[in-house]
This record gives structure tokens, C-alpha cells and sequence, in this order.
């Protein structure tokens, strides 16, 4: 059972990707396709941003390290379609047009914080193997906490982009504030 657990999770975690795929080859994307593939792959980044978050409480809640053991992958995934999510920006939308995404970065806030939080991911995604683990020690824990900052920025990004406040921009943003505040370790704080 368990040796099957790390691939079911890898196979549950590729499937968004191959919906994606199959409604671009068969034309079911709707009205406006960029809009449809844009807003797909930015969702499932914030899906990921979350389920990586709540491994820890969940190896806490349940004293299994199952949990921990598929942070990584989850992780990886969050980089694989936050990449998605820009590549359809900067490749479909602006076909690679760099001065008017440039002005995207600099002037539109939703844009600058997404971008922000893409670049934060890089170092994560180049350390996240067992090898640089070692390598960097106890750096590489504090590194791996950008993972917060990316987690507050990825969801005021789907926040400002929506211009008003929706349903879905809000839950995002209360799950991951949950996801944070569960790691604050009050009694320590308390006791200062």
C-alpha cells in the first residue's frame, strides 16, 4: 500500500494537466481560450500552493510521514503550473512580446506580485532534491520558507486580479492564511 502512495499522488497530480491538454486538442476551451488556460493553470497553482502548506499539519494531526515525503513532488507541481501559467501568459497571450509585458510587470500590481512569486520559486525548484538538502543544511529550511511569501503572494495575486472581491479569490486567500498561522508556535511566542 504504501509503496503505492507517492505514484497515486503523482498520477492524481497530472491529471489537471492532461484536462487541460485534452480541451486545447478537442476545442473545449470555450469563448476565450488564453482566458480559460490562464485561469486553469493559475488555480491549480494555488491548489498546490495549498496541499504543499498542509502536509505538515497533517503529519502533525496524524503522526504519519507519508505526508512529508510527498511535500516535494507537491511542490514541484506548484512550479510546473505556476510555469504553465506564465508560459500562456508570455507565450499565447503577448506572444513572447517583451516590452508590453515588461509594462505589465512594472505598472499592474497582480502581475508584478504573480511574476514575484514565479522568480521565488526558482530557488525552491533548484534545491528541492535530496542532494541539496545535504548540501545546504540547515540554509536550505530557512530557504524553503519563501514558500510562505510565494503562498501571500500567489493569492493577492488572484485577489487584485479579480478587481472585486469573488468567492474563490477569498477562500484561497483564508485557506493559506489558516495554512500559515498553523505553523505560528504561540505557547513560544507567549512565553517570551
Amino acid at each position: 500500500m504504501i509503496k503505492y502512495f507517492k505514484p497515486s499522488i503523482f498520477i492524481l497530480s497530472i491529471i489537471p494537466f492532461l484536462l487541460i491538454t485534452y480541451k486545447i486538442f478537442f476545442n473545449k476551451l470555450g469563448p476565450e481560450p488564453v482566458k480559460e488556460i490562464t485561469h486553469f493553470t493559475g488555480e491549480w497553482t494555488l491548489i498546490f500552493i495549498c496541499l504543499t502548506l498542509s502536509m505538515s499539519p497533517l503529519k502533525k494531526l496524524t503522526n504519519l510521514n507519508y505526508w512529508v515525503k510527498i511535500r516535494r513532488m507537491l511542490g514541484l507541481f506548484v512550479f510546473f503550473y505556476a510555469s504553465l501559467h506564465l508560459f500562456t501568459y508570455v507565450g499565447i497571450d503577448y506572444r513572447f512580446s517583451w516590452q508590453p509585458i515588461f509594462d505589465d510587470v512594472v505598472k499592474k500590481k497582480y502581475i508584478f506580485v504573480g511574476f514575484a512569486a514565479w522568480v521565488l520559486l526558482i530557488p525552491l525548484t533548484i534545491t528541492s532534491s535530496q542532494k541539496m538538502m545535504l548540501l545546504l543544511k540547515q540554509n536550505w529550511k530557512k530557504l524553503h520558507k519563501l514558500i510562505y511569501v510565494i503562498a501571500i503572494l500567489g493569492s493577492l495575486h488572484f485577489i487584485w486580479l479579480s478587481k472585486t472581491i469573488y468567492f474563490k479569490p477569498l477562500f484561497y486567500f483564508v485557506l493559506i492564511t489558516v495554512l500559515l498561522a498553523i505553523r505560528i508556535n504561540f505557547k513560544r511566542i507567549f512565553e517570551k
